[in-house]
């Protein structure tokens, strides 16, 4: 077993199934998918449940002239990743099973059959999960700009009415950020070639002192890139509109995955890679975190459309992670890891539900319902219970990430914290006011003509299993959280800090 390059095969087993795919024609082909996801998903947790004296790591030279390794390696951040990729991938599957058989946002039929469907999902995982594996930076950055490509035809092929817009914002947006980090990464070729031996590790770089005004410049084209992908404020603008006209599968692996790409990047590049730049950022950095927090859910309050409210709710959660990141504790650090975990599943929820009531409905707007728990009243309790969840109830593995950040970022940045509480305030208002407007009162003519189903069985299958992992990482958390605190403790050494003394304000 210890010869068995584990990590290549979980990351190209999707990527092969993508091409098959794709020759494969029809609900054959859509078959094939289902079949491919859920062979990589039992691969997947075979390596998070892989005895600790397994080695998953794997080192080969790929062009020794620039010091570029085939280097694939996950600790207990890039398992926590590698779990939420494989467990949404199939879950997005079956929520879109009858993609190619009816009509979404009351327009035409897609113009591709679920098979292509399928296929672009697949490369998308293989893609994500080579991000959250690599231990180098070029080909970290290889698969970080690759994962764009699956991305925008699922928006341009299923999407909305105004679905090329919003895909080609989505690109215009990615490809901007992704070039700064090009930059980036040839000033990280530079800076190890200055030091002696040129090398795109991220352990060797991390290794290297680089110092000065050039790790600023490096620390700032990554975070850029990582800011743009999370989506943080300002420039997240591009995350709404394509949440909107996306099919609500395609939009849970936008924020639920690719997403993470963003805060998993600012952990394993930034804070490790450039330490002190981290630490000379990190004043502008929790002021754009604490505006993402509130920003986000001001929006998702005044938001008409259902999936536009989720995915600024998307940016307050962000806001979250990134202050726990930049707070520099163990348990901030540890809580933003765990976060990340949670929102990916408590935002494939809400996301996926929301599209039960599109796919009914032909529409998301919030004006269009009213009086739903009526005629559909598992439905309104799957909704309420996931968005509970994405408030942070307690009991929910949410309130798990966001209570460690906030008692974790107390001791170093007790304002923005106080303003993160605000942010969870006003979750409460745009989760509860959302199911007021949508399923409670009059149910109106439209709602009775269109909503004429409850969850089906398909559906259920789909939610029930998000469902659950929120709750049971709500309970317990404690193993999960034993996973992900090796990558904070390594990384509160990378960057020199030791948490402060009880009663303290400030790390050392």
């Amino acid at each position: 077993m210890d010869n068995v390059p584990m990590l290549t095969i979980l990351g190209l087993l999707p990527l092969i199934g993508a091409l098959l795919a794709f020759v494969v024609r029809g609900r054959a082909g859509r078959a094939l998918a289902m079949a491919v996801a859920l062979l990589t998903l039992a691969l997947g947790l075979t390596v998070f449940f892989g005895t600790p004296g397994w080695d998953v790591s794997e080192t080969v030279s790929w062009i020794p002239q620039i010091g570029a390794w085939y280097a694939l390696s996950v600790d207990g951040m890039g398992k926590a990743m590698v779990l939420l990729t494989v467990i949404l991938v199939p879950i997005v599957l079956l929520a879109e099973w009858r993609i190619d058989e009816v009509r979404i946002f009351s327009h035409e039929l897609p113009r591709w059959s679920s098979n292509v469907f399928g296929a672009f999902v697949l490369m998308l995982e293989g893609f994500a999960l080579f991000v959250f594996m690599s231990a180098d930076v070029l080909l970290f950055y290889l698969f970080f700009e690759a994962t764009l490509i699956p991305m925008f035809f699922l928006i341009q092929g299923w999407g909305g009415p105004r679905r090329g817009r919003a895909a080609l914002k989505f690109l215009l947006y990615s490809l901007a950020g992704g070039l700064i980090m090009l930059f980036a990464v040839v000033g990280v070729y530079a800076a190890t070639s200055r030091a002696g031996q040129p090398s795109f590790l991220i352990a060797d770089v991390a290794n290297t002192q680089i110092g000065g005004s050039l790790e600023q410049y490096l620390f700032v084209g990554f975070f850029i890139a990582f800011a743009v992908k999370a989506p943080m404020v300002p420039v997240h603008s591009w995350l709404p509109d394509a949440a909107e006209q996306a099919t609500p599968g395609a939009t849970t692996l936008l924020v639920g995955v690719l997403d993470k790409i963003g805060t998993f990047g600012m952990i394993r590049l930034c804070l490790q890679m450039f330490p002190n730049a981290s630490a000379w950022a990190t004043p502008l950095v929790i002021v754009l975190a604490a505006v993402s927090v509130i920003y986000g859910a001001l929006m998702a309050i005044s938001s008409r459309n259902l999936l536009r409210l989720v995915a600024y709710t998307s940016v307050s959660h962000f806001g979250f992670m990134v202050l726990g990141i930049f707070a520099f504790t163990s348990a901030s650090l540890t809580g933003s890891i765990f976060y990340m975990l949670a929102h990916g599943f408590s935002s494939a929820a809400m996301f996926l539900v929301v599209g039960f009531l599109l796919y009914r409905r032909g529409s998301a707007e919030i004006a269009a319902f009213g009086g739903v728990e009526k005629v559909a009243p598992v439905l309104a309790g799957v909704f309420l219970v996931s968005g509970l969840a994405t408030l942070g109830l307690p009991g929910t593995a949410n309130f798990v990430g966001e209570f460690t950040i906030m008692t974790g970022a107390w001791p170093t940045q007790p304002v923005a914290v106080a303003v993160a509480v605000v942010g969870t305030v006003l979750a409460a208002v745009y989760v509860l006011w959302a199911y007021q407007r949508v399923f409670t009162g009059q149910t109106t003519p439209q709602v009775v003509e269109h909503v004429t189903t409850d969850v089906d069985v398909r559906e259920r299958l789909v939610v029930a299993p998000l469902i659950a992992l929120l709750l049971v990482f709500g309970f317990v958390p404690q193993p999960m959280i034993d996973v992900v605190s090796s990558t904070a403790a390594a990384t509160m050494t990378h960057v020199g800090m030791s948490d402060p003394q009880p009663g303290s304000m400030g790390g050392k």
